[in-house]
């Protein structure tokens, strides 16, 4: 017999803000996938052109952890049309020692949401120079939100800019960004001029072509592209990737399926294995001079998830939150 904590998506954006905590677990889960031990599997996806829809299942188990996570993050993008959600989805923790179930998180993807943008903040923390006065975002969506506001976290900028294709959209997201960093934030309509006045960038959007050129790239520049999760999206020009000092991805084997270094492949560019994140992380890698040009690839790992769904568990248990169910 065991107990499982069930909780919602309004207990767990209640207990779990992002804050620095949420970019150290992350942080953690990173570090663990350089050493020994880690086993996770490519992720599991499905593509549903039928219903125009797609489901991602992913997951990790890391050395060190007291849970691992299974993720399941289906996207229905028809849903709109009828009044519900494009994005939903669950974790389910289970013991690293026995396997018994330990909590399902019912978050509809805010856990997700939680871990990309601390992942961006730890490529920001290692990868970034460490003045940054400007950062940019190209897109204007959730993660536009949220990245910008983990990246202030560890590199507490003074003025945010914001590109994206709606104008109105672009406004409404600068004025969020402001609020939530408490900087000022302005929207351009050329996002060249976004990249050259930015010392950190973070590409957000589900582009197939890409929204930023190898020629904008310039000295003391941080990229991290965040937004090609899926065969067939693209944010960064291929040469970019080349052009960087240093590329970084999340996972060598995700970004070649899923991220901007497939892109760079079919090109011709990038065949050898990249650095990863997690060795960056380590320090057996990383930014030597603030004048180079980094860049990081993330496509979102399965790591992650079992990193913020422990946190989330620890949470929930020190407020004596959730639902209990013995099974």
């Amino acid at each position: 017999m065991s107990d499982i904590v069930i909780a919602t998506e309004e207990e767990l954006r209640r207990l779990l803000p992002l804050d620095i905590e949420a970019v150290e677990v992350v942080e953690a889960a990173f570090r663990a996938l350089a050493g020994e031990g880690v086993v996770m599997p490519p992720v599991m996806s499905m593509h549903l052109p039928e219903v125009n829809g797609e489901v991602d299942v992913k997951t990790a188990y890391l050395p060190g952890f007291e849970g691992f996570a299974i993720k399941v993050s289906p996207g229905f993008f028809n849903n709109p049309k009828i009044g519900l959600p494009s994005l939903n989805g669950l974790m389910m923790l289970f013991s690293a020692t026995t396997g018994l179930a330990q909590a399902v998180f019912l978050d509809n993807g805010y856990l997700t949401d939680l871990r990309t943008a601390a992942a961006g903040a730890v490529a920001a923390r290692h990868l970034a120079p460490e003045d940054v006065a400007v950062a940019a975002v190209l897109g204007t969506g959730v993660q536009a939100r949220l990245q910008m506001q983990a990246v202030h976290l560890v590199r507490p900028y003074d003025r945010a800019i914001v590109w994206g294709r709606d104008a109105a959209k672009a406004a409404a997201c600068a004025r969020d960004i402001a609020q939530a960093t408490g900087v000022e934030a302005e929207v351009v309509t050329d996002p060249e001029r976004a990249v050259s006045q930015a010392q950190l960038v973070v590409t957000t959007t589900p582009a197939t072509e890409p929204v930023l050129r190898a020629e904008w790239l310039h000295k003391g520049l941080h990229v991290t592209a965040m937004g090609s999760d899926q065969a067939g999206k693209s944010e960064l020009e291929p040469g970019a990737l080349a052009a960087a000092d240093l590329y970084v991805a999340d996972s060598a084997s995700q970004c070649a399926a899923l991220g901007e270094l497939r892109a760079a492949r079919a090109a011709g560019l990038m065949l050898q294995d990249p650095i990863e994140l997690g060795a960056v992380v380590a320090g057996a890698a990383g930014r030597t001079d603030p004048r180079q040009i980094t860049i990081c690839d993330l496509t979102g790992t399965g790591a992650q998830d079992t990193a913020i769904a422990t946190r989330a568990l620890a949470a929930l248990r020190a407020s004596g939150g959730g639902t209990r169910v013995t099974s």
